[in-house]
């Protein structure tokens, strides 16, 4: 069928090879029924294979239901129901493959997974196929499965072969197609979470991934330190254990290298695997070392010596209790991390067949907990009526239902406490409440309330670098005005007043916003103006580019990319040009020649940014975010300087926390802000305005002296972080976060945030909507 066998070396199958082997697994199985569950960014089909006994696939819907009632004890009317449910019920599981397309081998081993299961007849898997349902996603994001097998076809026996593609491998995401899972931003993300947490309520996810080549071979569960609090203490044993059950198969095979208890935590809410610990089900990652795609990497002892120390594992040529058995250096290929994830796989599967019940029940409590009253959370979280903003409120909502949590209307104004001491307060009609005795009651948490990562320094007092972010507080994030509730004056006499919102367009209906045939529809363009915009796309694969972009579509901005060959050529006839969150060196020099065609390899150039200083002399604006102020600052002459930079990590460290702005609302910038705003701050800068004198920067050669900075908004002065982790806050209190500086005839925008950060941020997107405008 394909002309190969999946996994072998140099053999690379894309996504419409992938569909239509499942289509014909299909089509010659009783034991799979595949099934198309939405389109993907680019338009390509997103498939999910169901995996089990003929007759388990002949009643699959049956078995959903099962699960939704599970997932919700409120459904289930009495004990001899939830008995019968737990006795004849299947535990649910979902293996994904290969949402990062470069870490290629899951998607093309989960053939080989799926025709084990469709054939094999051995009682293991006899007994794995009677107990569970697997939902197989052999890549959710097929796009870049496309992207990558095309690119690595394209460069094979060159001296570009293995190397990551000139572009995002998801349109707009890139890596962060797997930061996405309570935000919902993309095609993907949508569709999988209604499989998961609307249809079918998997009580184990597998998560399929790849890491760099010189580390140890494969990291599992159990996971390092710190685990979340909203996480249940159930949930990170179950994780351990199912890791434990990998590693115990793995060696029983000789398979050296594999390490647990590393790297990765359990703290942040937004990845694929994360995010089920707060549906209470079981996530699980893997990350094996890599191939160079699906080629062999030969690794010496040397480039594991010189391997970054990981979290938990000083070097992996070292042994200790979770890493026993270090893995010899020599050649690595496709074949061997394919047998690793089809191993873990079934050792997955073979947990979930044996202990059926004990998962059923596990779930089942899970979910009842979190009904029970707690009087250390709030009753629930108010959404108030009558905010400025009722596009960002309605897809904030939108958010919460999508993903399954409950969201009430209030059709009478109530009287509620803010905090357990002061008195009551009223709330007007049309606003929203969001309960906390609902299953989801992990999830309310973890979304609403603010982060307080644990203060974990070494001995040097340097900061433990966290897995991915500190904080991501979602009403701070998107600028909504949420409050707590811990207690509603006459609940009882009022119920009736407070009504289930079933649906995004019954909350737009209250918000007085038209209503939609589509799930998460494009927002009105905010701009007042038409200025022509072009935005710097490089060929290093920049997500902030991507994300950028995904703002300027989303808000049906026009926009055109500029390439790396339009700035050499002078080819900026625009109004504004973006830079996103690129440093120097990647702007100016792109990537290496040494691996990558003509076509590809450098960057803008000198010459570029030449043609990037004439287009501001004549009166252009240039819009920079974060990373790529450092080249307006350097090569502009910009009397600014980043305080921040050269610091230690015992000194300042802010590894994507929430912080205050205090901004100056009678700036055109900030029109529509408020004084104090949220902004995301994830290894940004700080600004120090610099008085010309002190100023060790020049004009441009033929300009003229640069005037004064025009501060828009400072980080706080005191107390600026809102939500995650900050080591020294005190070199960022009071610092320019957002300036304006005149270059010649034009201006120059520096945000030393990001203020489109993983497209999260609606909060502080107005500020770019202002910057934008002529």
């Amino acid at each position: 069928m394909l002309g190969f066998h999946p996994t072998d070396d140099k053999t690379i199958a894309d996504w419409t090879q992938i569909t239509n082997y499942f289509s014909k697994l299909d089509a010659g199985s009783n034991r799979v029924a595949v099934k198309e569950i939405g389109k993907t960014t680019l338009g390509k089909p997103l498939i999910v294979a169901f995996i089990s006994s003929p007759d388990n696939i002949k009643n699959l819907e049956r078995y959903r239901r099962m699960s939704a009632k599970l997932a919700d004890p409120r459904t289930i009317k009495d004990a001899a129901e939830l008995d019968d449910l737990i006795k004849n019920g299947k535990t649910i599981v979902s293996i994904s493959c290969s949402i990062h397309s470069t870490e290629i081998v899951a998607s093309q081993m989960s053939m080989n997974l799926a025709y084990e299961l469709a054939t094999a007849n051995d009682d293991d898997t006899k007994e794995i196929l009677d107990n569970t349902i697997l939902l197989l996603i052999p890549s959710s994001n097929p796009d870049g499965i496309d992207i990558v097998a095309n690119w690595y076809r394209k460069t094979v026996g060159t001296k570009s072969e293995g190397t990551s593609p000139p572009e995002l491998y998801h349109h707009y995401a890139g890596h962060d197609d797997n930061r996405d899972w309570f935000m919902l931003n993309l095609a993907e993300t949508q569709s999988i979470t209604k499989l998961f947490w609307q249809e079918w309520f998997p009580q184990l996810v597998y998560d399929v991934h790849q890491m760099g080549s010189t580390g140890p071979r494969f990291v599992i569960p159990p996971f390092f330190d710190p685990p979340n609090p909203r996480v249940p203490p159930s949930i990170l044993r179950e994780v351990g254990l199912v890791g434990y059950k990998m590693a115990a198969d793995l060696q029983a095979k000789n398979i050296a290298g594999v390490a647990t208890n590393t790297t990765y935590d359990t703290w942040w809410h937004g990845g694929f695997r994360s995010a089920p610990y707060f549906h209470n089900s079981i996530g699980i990652l893997s990350e094996a070392a890599s191939s160079d795609l699906m080629s062999p990497v030969t690794i010496t002892k040397e480039q594991m010596q010189r391997a970054r120390p990981l979290r938990g594992l000083d070097s992996p040529l070292t042994t200790n209790t979770a890493h026993p058995d270090a893995w010899e250096p020599g050649v690595w290929s496709p074949r061997d991390i394919a047998e690793i994830e089809m191993t873990s796989s079934r050792a997955l599967l073979s947990l979930a067949a044996k202990y059926r019940a004990r998962y059923l029940r596990n779930f089942y409590d899970l979910g009842s907990a979190n009904l029970k009253p707690d009087p250390n959370v709030p009753q629930a979280y108010v959404v108030m009526a009558g905010q400025p903003r009722a596009e960002t409120v309605a897809r904030f909502l939108e958010i919460l239902l999508a993903q399954g949590i409950e969201v009430h209307e209030m059709t009478k104004e109530l009287w509620v406490k803010h905090n357990k001491t002061e008195g009551f307060h009223e709330i007007p009609l049309g606003s929203f409440l969001v309960f906390l005795n609902q299953p989801q009651k992990n999830n309310v948490l973890s979304l609403f309330e603010k982060q307080e990562y644990p203060h974990r320094v070494n001995e040097k007092g340097e900061a433990e670098v966290p897995y991915d972010v500190a904080g991501w507080t979602l009403p701070l994030q998107m600028g909504v005005e949420t409050y707590e509730v811990w207690d509603i004056r006459d609940l009882e006499k009022y119920r009736n007043a407070i009504k289930r919102v079933e649906h995004a367009n019954q909350a737009k209906a209250v918000l007085n916003l038209p209503q939609s045939g589509t799930p998460f529809p494009k927002l009105s363009n905010p701009l007042k103006t038409s200025p022509k915009i072009g935005l710097y796309k490089p060929f290093t694969s920049s997500m902030d580019e991507g994300w950028t972009r995904w703002v300027f579509d989303a808000y049906q901005i026009p926009f055109r990319s500029i390439s790396n060959e339009d700035f050499r050529a002078g080819r900026l006839d625009y109004d504004v040009i973006v830079l996103a969150a690129d440093n120097e060196s990647t702007i100016v020099n792109g990537l290496s020649e040494l691996r990558y065609p003509t076509e590809f390899a450098g960057g803008i150039g000198e010459t570029g940014v030449a043609n990037l200083k004439k287009f501001v002399e004549g009166g252009g604006k240039l819009i920079c975010f974060d990373d790529s102020c450092e080249l307006a600052i350097k090569r502009f002459g910009l009397p600014l300087r980043n305080v921040l930079s050269g610091l230690k990590r015992n000194e300042f460290y802010n590894p994507g926390s929430i912080v205050k702005l205090k901004v100056d609302t009678r700036s055109p910038y900030a029109k529509g802000m408020l004084e104090d705003t949220p902004a995301y701050f994830i290894t940004s800068s700080a600004f120090e305005v610099l008085s010309p004198g002190l100023s060790r920067l020049t004009p441009p050669e033929g300009g003229t002296q640069n005037e004064p900075v025009r501060v828009v908004a400072t980080y706080a002065d005191k107390d600026a972080l809102q939500s995650g982790w900050m080591l020294g806050e005190k070199y960022l209190n009071g610092k320019t976060a957002l300036a304006e500086v005149a270059y010649g005839k034009g201006k120059i925008v520096l945000f030393a945030f990001r203020p489109q950060h993983r497209g999260q941020t609606f909060g502080t997107f107005p500020f770019i909507f202002n910057a934008l405008e002529k």
